[in-house]
């Protein structure tokens, strides 16, 4: 299906060759994740595959690749539609309808599909993708998990051979990304779909995927099974983790793979759960409040919200996708309409707070980072950021690079990757200092030891500097890591708050990797794993 022949890429002005001298092939009917540190060329490799790269980006590629027997060269990426569907990092930038179901039904308009076949696919994907509520929603009022949804459907509804994802779990909550995920296993299996993604949250995919394409970043690759990558890569999920620091003589690739080959851990009694310090300044205290946007169809809500985010502390904010989280946020700092209610921010209203004074109370980053950037290369960016944010010279660079694996500093920040971007917004918030920093899908992009490093970051924030952070986020395991408090939001309602073990422990779709493979215990990181068979050596 996909044939790549001694490829070589660099684009213009770029520091490091992307891929070098490259050859690989992708069977029909495979499904191919492909992984690597932030940057490393995943997204490239994708778009090499359907031609974006280089007839819409431009670069210097040599060798040869072909795609069902047709060369990428020669064709464009419009001459493969009916081969090759992608769904990219960032789906919003993609839409080019209002509403959902005229986003579907965009693509075969284009291939002059007949209006009776046409109307019958729409349907087909509205199901598969459980769009059907949605449909004459506007696409601008969805969540981005449900964007993302229907960027899937608006790919598959041509029927393609080929199906790319850059991405396409990063905005889902657990049980949404379980079930595209599940979807896209029965296409492969039942139709003979080839399905190759991207994806950094390896917990959730690995146990699907025939095979791995592991990028390393210096121009060269690894390919072979998930077993055998995951035995040696410096990339892996808490599960791969864990198994490692028991000394399992095969690498599992799903919570039951792992219990029925793990070793037994003795322990006197379940750990005990420590419940979070309360004692700090309130920063952001939240009272009766409600919240909605208003369309046609239907009001999005918060519903009597209450709640208190304290000093020294940081507390994550859970539930589906759509449930409210990105709201409760927005309204956070301002950003929002209020119905009733009250928003406070260390004694003030973040709505009528303007410009420095609102950065000086809070620091936000919100799902789609670009709109904070506007230097012309990373590096510009980081030194405005220093001079906006009163800081010494190289602070906010210092940051990024601690995020970054691979930096690439002379770039233009809307030429690197999602998880790049999002690297370089988190570093320019986090070097202004603010007491509360609000973080709306911080991870989305970000590899492993990113989020290693974001954690440090984090922690030191709310442990020596007692300042406050809350999060939204669909990643549990980062939650396991950082959070002291989780709340769960369900319908606009607060329905759920508590310690972090409690609540994820609580809850069998949301609970972590650890916690799912060693339910016995309340541990929900390998690091509190690791701790005790350390103490029993």
């Amino acid at each position: 299906m996909i044939n790549f022949s001694k490829v070589s890429l660099i684009y213009p002005n770029s520091q490091r060759t992307i891929i070098e001298d490259v050859s690989f092939e992708v069977n029909e009917g495979e499904f191919v994740l492909l992984m690597g540190h932030t940057g490393a060329g995943k997204s490239s490799v994708l778009r090499l595959i359907n031609g974006l790269v280089p007839h819409h980006t431009g670069g210097i590629l040599s060798g040869s690749i072909s795609v069902a027997g047709r060369s990428t060269s020669v064709l464009k990426p419009g001459e493969l539609a009916d081969v090759v569907g992608i769904v990219g990092q960032n789906p919003a930038n993609t839409f080019v309808s209002e509403i959902v179901e005229d986003e579907i039904a965009f693509s075969l308009e284009t291939l002059g599909i007949a209006p009776d076949v046409m109307r019958k696919r729409v349907e087909e994907v509205l199901d598969l993708l459980a769009l059907t509520p949605l449909r004459r929603r506007n696409i601008s009022e969805l969540s981005g998990g449900e964007q993302q949804r229907v960027a899937i459907a608006a790919a598959l509804v041509t029927n393609p051979k080929l199906l790319l994802l850059d991405e396409p779990t990063s905005a889902l909550d657990p049980i949404a990304a379980e079930e595209v995920l599940s979807i896209l296993h029965r296409l492969v299996h039942d139709l003979g779909l080839t399905v190759v993604l991207s994806e950094h949250r390896l917990e959730r995919v690995i146990q699907f995927v025939d095979r791995i394409i592991l990028i390393n970043g210096d121009g060269s690759l690894v390919l072979g099974t998930a077993e055998e990558v995951m035995r040696s890569s410096s990339i892996a999920p808490p599960l791969v983790e864990l198994a490692r620091a028991l000394n399992m003589p095969t690498i599992p690739l799903s919570v039951r793979e792992f219990r029925k080959l793990a070793p037994k851990i003795e322990l006197a009694q379940k750990t005990a759960v420590v419940a979070s310090d309360s004692s700090g300044e309130v920063l952001l205290s939240i009272r009766n409040l409600s919240a909605a946007y208003q369309d046609s169809q239907r009001t999005y809500a918060l519903s009597k919200v209450d709640l208190d985010i304290r000093a020294g502390e940081v507390v994550a904010l859970m539930g589906r996708n759509g449930a409210g989280k990105t709201t409760l946020l927005k309204c956070a700092v301002g950003l929002a309409p209020i119905i009733e209610g009250r928003v406070q921010v260390s004694g003030n209203d973040p709505a009528q707070l303007k410009g420095p004074e609102l950065i000086r109370n809070v620091g936000y980053v919100p799902q789609e980072p670009t709109d904070l950037l506007y230097g012309q290369s990373i590096v510009e960016e980081c030194n405005q950021a220093d001079r906006d944010n009163n800081v010494d010279e190289g602070s906010t660079l210092s940051i990024y690079k601690s995020l970054m694996q691979i930096p690439n500093l002379s770039s233009h920040p809307r030429d690197v990757s999602e998880g790049q971007r999002l690297g370089l917004a988190l570093s320019i918030i986090l070097s202004a200092q603010p007491p509360l920093i609000v973080l709306d899908e911080p991870t989305r992009g970000l590899d492993y030891q990113a989020k290693k490093t974001l954690v440090q970051i984090l922690k030191r924030i709310a442990g020596k500097e007692g300042r406050a952070v809350l999060i939204s986020t669909h990643d549990v395991e980062l939650v396991a890591e950082v959070a002291d408090r989780v709340l769960f939001l369900a319908d606009g309602e607060l329905i759920a708050e508590g310690s972090t073990a409690q609540v994820l422990n609580a809850s069998p779709a949301f609970a972590p990797q650890v916690a799912k493979a060693l339910p016995h215990t309340n541990w929900i990181t390998v690091n509190e794993a690791e701790r005790h068979l350390d103490a029993q050596k």
